[in-house]
This record gives C-alpha cells, sequence and structure tokens, in this order.
C-alpha cells in the first residue's frame, strides 16, 4: 500500500503530483495499470481535471465526476460515477454492475483494457456530465 496519504482535496499541480507519486510508490503492475488509465482518461479530453479525494483516491472529473482511479491488492479499479447510464458496448464495465449508479472495471495484473473502448467510455461519461450541467442564464 503507498505511503502516500491526502488528508484533504488536492486539485491542479498538487493533485498531478500525488497522483504521480502514487503510481510510483506502488512501483508494480499496479501502477502502470493506473498510469496507462490516466494517460487515456487525460488524453481523451483536454478539459478533463485531476483531482484527489477521500483520502488519496485519484479522480477525474468535468462537470462532474467522470471516474476514480483505486488500487487494491489485486486490482486496480476505474469506477464510473454514473456509469449504469453511460452505454458499454465493448463490454468493459465488469464490477459494480448491480447499482443504479455506479459501474466499474476492475483491471487485473495481466489485463490490457481496449483503450479506444475505454476513451469511448469516458467521452460517454463526459457527455452525461455535460448534459446535466446547469445552464447558465
Amino acid at each position: 500500500m503507498p505511503k502516500t496519504k491526502a488528508t484533504k482535496p488536492l486539485s491542479g499541480n498538487d493533485a498531478a503530483r500525488f497522483i504521480d507519486a502514487k503510481i510510483a510508490e506502488l512501483g508494480d503492475w499496479r501502477g502502470e495499470a493506473l498510469s496507462r488509465a490516466r494517460t487515456i482518461i487525460m488524453n481523451t479530453d483536454p478539459d478533463i481535471t485531476e483531482t484527489v479525494k477521500w483520502r488519496g483516491v485519484p479522480v477525474w472529473e468535468r462537470s462532474g465526476i467522470i471516474c476514480t482511479g483505486e488500487t487494491y491488492k489485486n486490482k486496480v479499479k476505474l469506477t464510473f460515477a454514473k456509469g449504469a447510464s453511460v452505454d458499454d458496448p465493448k463490454s468493459l464495465f465488469n464490477a459494480s454492475l448491480e447499482g443504479n449508479a455506479r459501474r466499474a472495471i476492475d483491471i487485473f495484473e495481466d489485463d490490457q483494457p481496449d483503450e479506444e473502448a475505454l476513451a469511448e467510455l469516458i467521452r460517454a461519461a463526459t457527455g452525461l456530465n455535460e448534459k446535466k450541467k446547469p445552464s447558465s442564464r
């Protein structure tokens, strides 16, 4: 488990540095998987921002939470806040399937999620957030 801890929410460069440190401290396949997912997420939309919440969980946002990146002993979990409302034509969601709101992708050591399919999920989640964004007058 990484020694990195965040006692308060972080954003901007502080969040990016924290996530960099978390990936480095993991020092194994989980860090590589989190780094790959992060790269795909950040390259999908230039307006996505990184934050860190809930005592050290990386969070990617645009007009609301898109997904989080949690690390466990045997997996990296990408949890989409509104995943139940997002189309998943390539069936990447493989966890938290029973809920009304969230869906998750559990990435295990030898997994290589389809990068384009993940980018499609990111775009769909961002689009959903943008639709629900209050209009300014």
